[in-house]
């Protein structure tokens, strides 16, 4: 047993090593967000949103290689669900899902460099129509739980990297 035991240190070396050879970083810029389709009119909350997409895209960009940087410029967002009126107070709107025509969608541009190189670019117009029938995994307090999955799967399609993502 002591014999086995002097190389969990070294396994432990090696797959940190690993995972910091994976580690792209991201630049993401949003074009007008005050014109976007659909974000929380309270300038708080749409900062809030804001931080926590770029932040998504920040783990994301970590499963690009080392000397790759993903420039993203969001151009529109229109959140799942549609915001309804309380009678009360305009501060509480409800946004409500039904899974009809309120699914999230998101325009984007990109492009990807590698080495100052820009080795692949383009335009998106993602969507996750089927965002309340198919399974979830991120958590239920989740603001973003149905905008996170439609960019896992577009980074997945355009760069190869893993899909899901753990939430720590």
């Amino acid at each position: 047993m002591k014999r086995h035991s002097r190389y969990w240190p070294a396994a432990a070396l090696m797959l940190a090593a690993a995972g910091a050879a994976s580690a792209g970083t991201v630049k993401v810029t949003y074009q007008e967000p005050k014109n976007f389709h659909d974000m929380p009119f309270a300038e708080s909350e749409r900062t809030q949103v804001l931080k926590e997409l770029t932040a998504h895209f920040d783990k994301l960009a970590k499963r690009l290689p080392l000397n790759q940087q993903l420039n993203v410029t969001v151009t529109d967002i229109d959140l799942a669900g549609r915001v309804e009126p309380t009678r009360r107070n305009a501060m509480n709107d409800l946004r409500i899902l039904r899974g009809q025509a309120d699914w999230p969608t998101m325009s984007l541009s990109y492009s990807l460099e590698q080495d100052g190189k820009v080795i692949a670019s383009g335009s998106e117009n993602l969507k996750n129509m089927l965002y309340l029938d198919r399974m979830n995994r991120y958590p239920g307090g989740d603001a973003l739980r149905y905008e996170k999955p439609m960019l896992d799967d577009w980074f997945k399609d355009t760069f190869g990297a893993p899909a899901q993502l753990s939430q720590k």
